[in-house]
């Protein structure tokens, strides 16, 4: 079964940008809001690092044709709109997903407990989360919540921040995505299952 289809709601990828343009335009009408809640913060700096990925990134030519011999699919992923690692995968799923004509939903991870439940990293709720199925609702593969670049990068500062706080290690990480310029994602999902 496609726990996915008991989602509160779903999102296709403008959809969810709207989503998250709202709930800026929300938080900005109530400055005390955005002064007391990071996320209003982050959902605002990601929501622009979304919109740039938008206008610069282009899909690897040899994973779309490959995705487009394989049997017709559907893409979920369980994301939140103030997710920096969300902003940085995210569009490079969707531009993926688009160009290889593959349905994409996206449901939030705050409202849906049971999915994300269902699809828990090391025992937290990570995001994001890309989980394939195939027509008859058989998973495919799951992705995520990021890179192993990345996630080895993330390891390292839980387990040695060496001075770094939240903020610097959050500068070092964002560095790295566009240093690698979605590249290792396009590797990994080459390798959950393309032949």
């Amino acid at each position: 079964m496609n726990i996915f289809k008991t989602a509160v709601q779903s999102y296709d990828y403008a959809s969810f940008l709207q989503y998250a343009e709202g709930v800026i335009a929300k938080n900005e009408a109530n400055p005390e809001l955005v002064a007391n809640d990071k996320y209003a913060f982050y959902t605002k700096l990601n929501f622009q690092r979304m919109k740039r990925w938008n206008k610069t990134f282009t899909p690897d030519a040899a994973l779309i044709t490959k995705l487009k011999a394989q049997p017709q699919q559907s893409w979920w992923v369980i994301t939140e709109a103030w997710c920096g690692d969300s902003a940085q995968n995210l569009p490079i799923i969707a531009a993926v997903a688009a160009a290889a004509g593959i349905e994409l939903r996206i449901v939030l991870r705050d409202e849906n407990e049971a999915i994300i439940d269902a699809y828990l990293t090391n025992g937290t709720r990570s995001i994001p989360i890309l989980v394939a199925f195939d027509e008859e609702d058989n998973q495919l593969f799951r992705w995520g919540p990021r890179p192993a670049g990345a996630q080895a990068l993330m390891l390292d500062w839980k387990s040695n921040p060496n001075g770094r706080d939240f903020e610097a290690f959050e500068l070092e990480m964002h560095q790295w995505y566009n240093h690698h310029k979605g590249k290792e994602p396009q590797e990994e999902l080459q390798h959950c299952w393309v032949n």
